[in-house]
């Protein structure tokens, strides 16, 4: 179970003047969150950009408040965009709240529909525990089932239909197609001329063997 913190922009501490910058694995290490991911939110406006020193990354303290802000409104269910909406006002600012209260009010009916789906859900797997059917064609809960259909079940495919072949133009030359440059293997009947004088060849010399071995 996870619990959400409520109050996603409270007042930020009061911080004493002259407090050092974080480096990039202060700041992940303070929050939990990875070097990439925190050069990700820069990326996309979620975080500012840093200073700079020497080269190196360099973090105002309350841009660890800010990454709590992002982690809480995740676990709650906001896009990164929603959290975007409500990061950009100005610190201070109660704009922000009744930012929130839009984005929260947009988001509720999603949230709503979520959990009666679970709780369909749930009846009817405490219904399939219980089952006693002797198969599943016997089985009531197949029959007409209460559960609405998931939104993000990929659609079937389509399978495609074989491609016939494509007859071959009228002046296709009939035979084999050799390339440029070599000769096509010239056939008398079924074998080629090279194969038959090979044969012939072969029984001349038989029939020499013959006559030697009679005389």
């Amino acid at each position: 179970m996870v619990v959400v913190k409520v109050g996603l922009m409270s007042n930020p501490v009061s911080k004493p003047a002259g407090l050092p910058l974080l480096s990039i694995g202060t700041v992940a290490r303070l929050t939990g969150k990875s070097a990439p991911a925190i050069r990700y939110y820069e990326q996309i406006g979620l975080l500012p950009e840093p200073a700079r020193v020497s080269g190196r990354r360099r973090y105002a303290p309350d841009t660890v408040r800010t990454l709590a802000v992002i982690e809480t409104g995740q676990r709650a269910g906001l896009t990164l965009d929603e959290i975007k909406v409500l990061l950009s006002a100005s610190p201070g600012d109660p704009a922000a709240i009744g930012r929130l209260r839009e984005v929260a009010d947009r988001k509720l009916p999603e949230v709503t529909a979520l959990i009666e789906r679970g709780q369909l859900v749930r009846s009817w797997l405490e219904c399939a525990a219980r089952c006693e059917c002797p198969d599943l064609d016997q089985c009531p809960l197949f029959d007409d089932p209460a559960l609405p259909p998931r939104h993000d079940a990929a659609p079937a495919r389509r399978r495609r239909s074989p491609k016939p072949n494509r007859p071959l133009p009228s002046d296709a030359p009939a035979g084999p197609v050799t390339a440029p440059g070599l000769r096509a293997p010239q056939r008398i009947g079924s074998a080629p001329k090279d194969l038959l004088r090979a044969s012939n060849k072969g029984a001349d010399i038989a029939r020499q063997a013959v006559s030697s071995a009679n005389y």
